[in-house]
């Protein structure tokens, strides 16, 4: 959701501050608006890496379940003792896999929430500067108006009055703009340090489930298969074999 103020329908030919400044202003304010967009997306794309994990848990062992209580299973002994090796594997998996969860919201999730919730604030600081800019042209835009005419009693009033207000409206603005060029590119520069350990920490999660998983399924397939003598290739080569001796059965069916 775009909160750039800038595009005003009619800007005023005349302004109290340097186009050039104006432009700069709206480089540093653009660059927030894209770091609130990014963000709010790394946010939501987080929230769904756990969900998806979630599921990836919940779809095996709703796999594994499936099976025990099968009518493949009931059968064959042996492959009921091998689906019960998966379905504990499967156990201790999403023990792992809860706690790289945990490590997600505690290390990204949290973290972009807060840091989320310093943009509503600065959007509202520029809206509150850009209505304070308007109020200071306006009251240019009245000394200007007043100068120009008659030195009448009644305009030279209204143009000591049109004055103050000028200098209360400059002085209003200047003190705003003033905090915010000082202030938006820090927030901007502050995002590294920011994010830097969040997915640092991340990274390290998701290693450490990894291996993990890596460690679980490795034992789970010498349990099954009695891999443990076998190298990869061997194992790709008994696969195919076996995969072959499948394709080769012939089904008939009686008439």
């Amino acid at each position: 959701m775009s909160w750039n103020p800038f595009s005003r329908l009619s800007a005023p030919k005349k302004t109290v501050i340097s186009r050039t400044a104006e432009r700069e202003f709206e480089k540093e304010v653009k660059k927030l608006e894209e770091l609130d967009e990014v963000t709010r997306k790394l946010y939501k794309d987080a929230k769904r890496l756990v969900e998806a994990n979630n599921a990836v848990s919940k779809s095996e062992r709703k796999l594994t379940q499936d099976l025990l209580t099968s009518a493949l299973c009931q059968g064959e002994d042996t492959l009921h003792r091998n689906v019960e090796e998966w379905d504990h594997a499967v156990v201790t998996l999403d023990l792992h896999s809860q706690d790289l969860n945990a490590a997600t919201q505690k290390t990204l999730i949290d973290p972009m929430k807060k840091f989320n919730s310093i943009f509503p604030n600065v959007q509202a600081a520029v809206k509150k500067r850009e209505q304070s800019l308007q109020e200071f042209q306006k009251c240019q835009a009245k000394v200007d108006k007043y100068q120009e005419r008659d030195r009448t009693g009644q305009n030279v009033v209204k143009l000591d009055q049109s004055k103050k207000s000028l200098a209360l409206a400059k002085e209003d603005f200047q003190v705003q703009n003033s905090a915010l060029v000082e202030d938006m590119p820090k927030l901007y520069e502050s995002r590294i340090d920011y994010f830097h350990p969040s997915l640092e920490a991340l990274i390290r999660s998701q290693v450490t489930h990894n291996t993990e998983a890596y460690k679980v399924y490795s034992e789970l397939s010498s349990t099954l298969c009695g891999l443990k003598n076998y190298t990869d290739d061997e194992y790709k080569s008994r696969m195919q074999q076996t995969l072959s001796e499948i394709k080769a059965l012939s089904i008939t069916v009686d008439d």
